[in-house]
């Protein structure tokens, strides 16, 4: 089953929203991202959270769960219920935007849940963001703006094709070296790690 989860970070642009909630069979609001789903014309199935920032919705014909549990946030909820309801691909909106700490916080959950569907992606207006396996190879749009960022402090290893300026057995570190702002420029892109966690961050706008 494909799932979309829906945070209360930036609100998605409506057209984004609708997309998502066209691919997914069933569509979760993690706490006020349901709020801010009515706000932008759709309906989630099912609202789980602590309820901190949920305001009743009149008519809500979808199930409310409220799970008051302090030691895991609205997404990791949202994401284990997505494990009940067998999720194979989960979509996430909302999870960037507004509070850094949250973000990264979602980030981390990223990581956390990475292994438990075959595949797990954030979204928001600005970039698809992914945590890439050992190897990675797929065609994405030439001339796009794309960066890697080692999650875990410090990605070693690692061979990078297809991208404007490549590497070779080289690494990122933060604080020490980044891989900002590189540029699609063939297919496929070939991105290759032996150890630490790597995101992608993929330009949705040129």
């Amino acid at each position: 089953m494909n799932i979309l989860i829906l945070c209360n970070g930036k609100p998605p642009p409506q057209s984004l929203l609708q997309e998502c909630v066209q691919w997914a069979g069933l569509f979760i609001a993690a706490d006020g991202g349901a709020n801010v789903a009515l706000n932008l014309g759709e309906m989630p199935d099912v609202v789980i959270g602590d309820m901190d920032s949920y305001q009743p919705i009149e008519d809500f014909k979808g199930g409310v769960i409220h799970d008051p549990d302090q030691f895991s946030n609205d997404l990791e909820k949202a994401l284990q219920l997505a494990k009940k309801r067998n999720a194979e691909k989960v979509k996430v909106l909302g999870a960037t935007g507004f509070r850094l700490d949250h973000s990264l916080k979602n980030l981390s959950v990223l990581k956390q849940f990475y292994d438990e569907f075959k595949q797990i992606i954030f979204i928001d207006e600005y970039v698809t963001i992914k945590l890439l396996p050992n190897h990675f190879k797929e065609d994405l749009q030439k001339g796009c703006a794309v960066s890697l960022f080692p999650l875990s402090g410090k990605v070693s290893g690692l061979t990078i094709r297809g991208l404007k300026y490549e590497l070779t057995d080289s690494f990122l570190q933060n604080g020490v070296q980044d891989g900002s702002s590189n540029t699609v420029v063939s297919n496929p892109v070939i991105i290759r790690h032996q150890s630490g966690d790597l995101l992608l961050f993929i330009n949705r706008k040129k």
